[in-house]
């Protein structure tokens, strides 16, 4: 029994190498989000958005995320984000994902781009697909959960500026959240 809750233990460390090694994939995860239904129009109607390719998440009691990311205004890259993320509590499992957030205004940019931002317990997220249906908020707003990455139902909504979409990539977690997540910033330098 030990070897089982020793082995669980290392599930929120390999998630966390595997987002590492897939955190590269900019251009492919921007794609998906634009041919994923409700998500497609954020792009025409926010300021800028971040975008993580992948973000590893999993615990056993204690849990972590960690994922890196981009900035992005009007279509240009701009800075460098991550976001972190530990919760206590029950909760068992591992999954993957993408992640956008997209930002309705320079407000809401300047906030995030402010040191550290973090999601407070009202912040949801709309699931893009049926393997992420665990993304779905934390203050009990409904999503529509789809059949595949390019047919979401879900009907997104800016939420204090910022609006967020997930996109599971695999794996299974109860109590996957986004309420908690860290994000730093880091802007590119000109040129």
């Amino acid at each position: 029994m030990n070897s089982i809750i020793g082995a669980l233990r290392l599930i929120p460390a390999l998630l966390l190498l595997a987002g590492a090694a897939h955190a590269g994939n900019y251009t492919e995860t921007v794609g998906l989000f634009k041919n994923a239904g409700e998500s497609a129009s954020f792009f025409n109607k926010s300021y800028a958005y971040a975008v993580f390719p992948t973000i590893g998440a999993g615990g056993f009691v204690v849990g972590g995320a960690y994922g890196k990311g981009r900035v992005y205004v009007g279509g240009k890259l701009v800075g460098d984000t991550s976001t972190t993320q530990v919760s206590v509590g029950f909760q068992l499992g591992g999954k993957a994902y993408s992640q956008i957030v997209f930002f309705e205004d320079k407000r809401a940019l300047d906030e995030f781009e402010s040191g550290t931002f973090e999601f407070d317990a009202s912040a949801s997220a709309i699931a893009v697909t049926t393997g992420a249906s665990a993304s779905v908020g934390t203050d009990g707003a409904s999503a529509g959960v789809s059949g595949g990455q390019k047919d979401a139902t879900a009907t997104g909504i800016y939420q204090k500026g910022m609006a967020v979409f997930t996109i599971g990539k695999g794996g299974l977690m109860y109590a996957a959240t986004i309420a908690g997540q860290r994000f730093t910033y880091a802007p590119r330098g000109a040129g």
